[in-house]
């Protein structure tokens, strides 16, 4: 990873710049780095979309974004160098011809050509092909893709080869915002600059690792696209997938992002497969019926707006994975994801093995496992739940559960905190791939995760029915209890 050093001015091209990836996400983050005097002085941003805009057009669509999401007191002084690096362009990008018109603005010479795909899929075969017939392209120049690349193995790698037509593979930056966060990156500092961890991070000393990604919110007005793509495909293939690498990889020879990608790979080809073989014993599908959210009712998937009553398409997914490597023999890792859950929480649970011989019986019958807790939102820090001696004199030892309790936000008051695209838009404009996704590490990924899909249809497994506001299906419960744990409530 570099340093904080400065780097060539960038005309940053967000096409899609009209939807709401780009209004709710993009120009809020861009906003916090120019607050932040992290952006070149000379660097732009170009929106383009299919919608024709007034003179200014775009300045107002970016003031109306951070008066809707920004959550602080717009700065003058900030918005007025912000706004005067924003241009427009009009373009239908399944016109080819019409890219033409980037020539009139883009500097090459200058600055690095960064475009950042906002939009679906299914375009980035024609943004590619225009860019290159509209000759615009160097060697410095990148192209940042957003997920879904795909939605199977097959179409992720139709369109990584449309891609690879026109930019080679370190000009490609594949994103997933869960890499930007703080809390992710901690793993490394965790796992690889603490002796405690480094030495007690494998199966001779832990348990078992849960990996929860609960959302409070439904569809939203995305009916169309999740109904066709499911919470398995939408958050495990990529956004838990992801940390599990980082928790179990294993130590990468240095920061660089060729030796980080490396060791991420290795875990997802050591995955053991979930075929119809097996898929009913380490899988749970679920789908979520009508209930109340903060005691407010709200409706079943099939009875949203525009919903398909007949859907079969899981809004929560509980899977036991197994890593067959020597670190991880034995040691279960389960993961689960979904919408309309209880509260909004992303967190990773690490259980160790119980002491062997108990010699505090007579107050404490059986001694519970001690817990590393990290939590990635909404609340980020690390906990370590542990036994300690209740104060006091006379009778026998007292033991109590305690936590020791790592708060980002408490610790680290005077250093700012960015979100995942805060980041990651930045890393891009330096050129830095360290936290961005190969191409071989989203194949491998989606290789495994079609293998369930596979299994599924095979074996014809339906959703089971969980109420809104709960944590899912009765049968995620079954899958933890099978083995003789629970789940972390």
């Amino acid at each position: 990873m570099k340093s904080n050093q400065k780097f060539k001015p960038c005309d940053l091209v967000i096409y899609g710049a009209l939807g709401d990836l780009s209004t709710r996400k993009l120009l809020i983050s861009l906003y916090r780095l120019e607050k932040s005097e992290l952006i070149e002085p000379e660097t732009r941003i170009i929106g383009i979309d299919r919608h024709a805009l007034e003179e200014g057009g775009f300045v107002k669509v970016a003031r109306k974004s951070l008066q809707s999401y920004l959550n602080e007191t717009i700065d003058d002084e900030v918005w007025q160098r912000y706004s005067a690096r924003m241009q427009y362009l009009m373009i239908d990008l399944t016109q080819l011809d019409q890219y033409k018109q980037l020539n009139s603005v883009i500097d090459s010479k200058s600055r690095v050509l960064v475009n950042y795909l906002a939009v679906a899929p299914f375009l980035f075969k024609n943004i590619c092909q225009g860019l290159d017939k509209a000759k615009i392209l160097t060697r410095e120049s990148r192209v940042v893709m957003e997920k879904p690349i795909g939605n199977d193995l097959k179409s992720n790698r139709e369109i990584n080869d449309a891609v690879a037509e026109v930019f080679n593979e370190d000009q490609v930056f594949r994103i997933d915002h869960y890499l930007g966060k703080e809390t992710v990156l901690n793993l490394l500092a965790l796992r690889f600059a603490n002796s405690i961890f480094t030495t007690n991070w494998n199966h001779n000393t832990i348990d078992h690792i849960q990996i929860t990604v609960g959302e409070e919110v439904g569809i939203e007005g995305r009916w169309e696209y999740f109904d066709k793509t499911g919470q398995l495909r939408d958050m495990l293939q990529n956004h838990l997938l992801q940390i599990l690498t980082f928790i179990t990889m294993e130590p990468p020879a240095s920061l660089e992002a060729e030796s980080i990608h490396s060791e991420k790979i290795k875990v997802l080809k050591a995955l053991r497969p979930i075929t119809a073989d097996n898929v009913e014993e380490v899988t749970v599908r679920g789908q979520y019926t009508a209930g109340y959210m903060k005691g407010q009712a709200v409706p079943g998937y099939t009875e949203e707006e525009g919903a398909n009553k007949e859907s079969t398409t899981e809004s929560f997914v509980a899977v036991r994975v197994d890593i067959d490597n020597w670190r991880w023999a034995g040691v279960p890792i389960y993961l689960r994801t979904g919408k309309r859950m209880q509260n909004k929480r992303t967190e990773i649970v690490v259980y160790f093995k119980r002491l062997p011989h108990n010699i505090f019986k007579d107050s404490y019958r059986e001694l519970p496992p001690n817990k590393l807790i990290i939590h990635l939102q909404p609340k980020e820090g690390v906990e370590i739940e542990m036994l300690n001696k209740v104060p006091g004199i006379g009778g026998s030892i007292t033991l109590q559960q305690n936590k020791l309790d790592l708060s980002f936000s408490e610790t680290f008051k005077n250093s700012p905190f960015f979100g995942g695209y805060e980041r990651l838009i930045l890393e891009a404009m330096r050129g830095d791939p360290t936290l961005f996704l190969s191409r071989q590490e989203i194949e491998q990924a989606w290789a495994w995760v079609d293998s369930i899909q596979d299994a599924w249809a095979r074996r014809k497994i339906a959703p089971k029915p969980y109420s809104a506001g709960s944590w899912g299906p009765v049968a995620s419960v079954a899958l933890l209890a099978r083995d003789g744990r629970a789940w972390e409530e």
